[in-house]
């Protein structure tokens, strides 16, 4: 068993990768223990990622708030605390809150033989985001 105690510090969202004020507590990275990545990852109103994809698949676990899911070229979906979504390796999708509610969620993705979680495209749309 590995135990380790809480410390960690809230970061912001980088710039590059979201849209709005996201916040970003780790909860594990990826090691020579296990492939896997987790964070808790906050959004205030009308935030949300940008276009990305994950090597291995991602699964999202909804604890807070109303928000948005959505693949390339599929409809957005309203989720709720309780709601887990997976998303398929490489299909590319974005997540966020809607326009007038928090939302936050624990995303859990693994890593590939190069150690990659994500691989980051470009900003989601003003009309994608309410499509």
């Amino acid at each position: 068993m590995k135990f380790t105690p809480s410390g960690g510090r809230t970061v912001p969202g980088p710039s590059d990768w979201f849209t709005g004020s996201v916040h970003i507590d780790a909860i594990r990275n990826p090691d020579e223990q296990s492939d896997v990545g987790c964070a808790h990852v906050r959004f205030t109103p009308g935030a949300r990622t940008a276009w990305h994809t994950h090597p291995r698949g991602q699964t999202l676990y909804i604890t807070d708030g109303i928000g948005f899911v959505a693949y390339r070229g599929g409809p957005v979906q309203e989720v709720r605390p309780g709601d887990v979504v997976y998303i398929e390796p490489d299909e590319e999708h974005w997540h966020g809150a809607t326009p007038d509610r928090f939302m936050a969620h624990v995303a859990i993705q693994e890593a590939d033989e190069d150690g990659e979680v994500v691989t980051w495209l470009d900003h989601v749309t003003d009309s994608e985001y309410r499509a």
